[in-house]
């Protein structure tokens, strides 16, 4: 198969590239001009065809389309490529619209979007230009796979979001002990290299999670337990991630508050591994606190 990536410099979209290249596809990669070259070198030291467009702009779409079979998107302008002319509005909805449109032009079988679960009125920047994207994406005629993939732990269990673990202090959104999944980047990479050909994929929505559920202060005692270390901890109240959300002052703070706050309450998270597309060797949160703690 020949398989277009957009996204392929970050990590999901070149995990994902990478794996199908491995599995002797054809891979091209879509990279904008400013992408560094420390990002594209490995790409194509992997074997990966990569070429030079932007979700803005759809002659430079139907050119990387051009005689593809799949088309993978992990492109989101959150959290780093948000900037004026390049917001969730522009990037997640008009610019993913503008691919599945070019994917559907010139024949491709299926289109692999990935997203996250959310409610059909998510009710924020982030979320509703995703819903729109998948809405149009159901519409288009092309066989789709849409990816709801859970929380990264490579993310949320990290120090960037209050997760300490160099330190043993974690921040916990809410109470901590709502039920949900972490999964890992690798994992969903993994699912949608599988999506681009699996017959069960095609026109799904497929959950992505990791290989049990735990709620946040039990992912604290097993980070405990791999570090041999006390761990403190500090609460955000769901009242306070709701102000945090009212005060927003750009569609990335609100993204983030939103997104915290579902990682406080939304009982609707928690996912059955039975469910998923790939679901054999999925990394656990085990595993993941054994390796960055010792």
């Amino acid at each position: 198969m020949k398989i277009l990536v957009a996204g392929a410099t970050g990590m999901v979209g070149g995990e994902a590239a990478r794996i199908l290249s491995s599995g002797g596809n054809a891979v091209r990669a879509l990279v904008r001009s400013t992408s560094g070259g420390e990002k594209v070198a490995p790409l194509k030291s992997a074997g990966i065809e990569v070429v030079e467009g932007d979700l803005r702009d759809r002659p430079s779409l139907d050119a990387a389309c051009e005689g593809v079979d799949a088309v993978i998107t992990t492109v989101s302008a959150m959290p780093f490529s948000w900037q004026e002319g390049n917001t969730f509005g522009e990037v997640d909805r008009d610019g993913t619209i503008r691919l599945i449109d070019a994917a559907a032009a010139a024949g491709a079988r299926r289109f692999v979007y990935t997203s996250f679960p959310h409610s059909p009125e998510p009710g924020f920047a982030l979320g509703d230009a995703k819903a729109a994207a998948e809405d149009h994406l159901r519409s288009s005629g092309i066989e789709y796979a849409i990816l709801a993939a859970n929380f990264f732990m490579e993310v949320w269990l990290s120090p960037a979001l209050g997760f300490d673990y160099p330190n043993h202090s974690a921040t916990v959104y809410g109470d901590g002990t709502n039920r949900m999944s972490w999964v890992s980047y690798k994992d969903v990479a993994r699912t949608a290299a599988e999506a681009v050909s699996n017959p069960k994929a095609k026109n799904a929505v497929l959950p992505v999670g990791g290989p049990s559920i735990h709620t946040p202060l039990e992912v604290v005692t097993i980070f405990e337990k791999a570090s041999a270390k006390t761990w403190t901890l500090s609460h955000v109240s769901v009242a306070a991630l709701q102000e945090q959300k009212s005060a927003a002052t750009d569609e990335v703070q609100e993204a983030v508050a939103m997104l915290q706050l579902g990682y406080a309450i939304a009982p609707g998270w928690a996912m059955d591994p039975t469910d998923y597309l790939v679901a054999s060797d999925l990394r656990s949160v085990e595993q993941y606190a054994r390796e960055v703690t010792q």
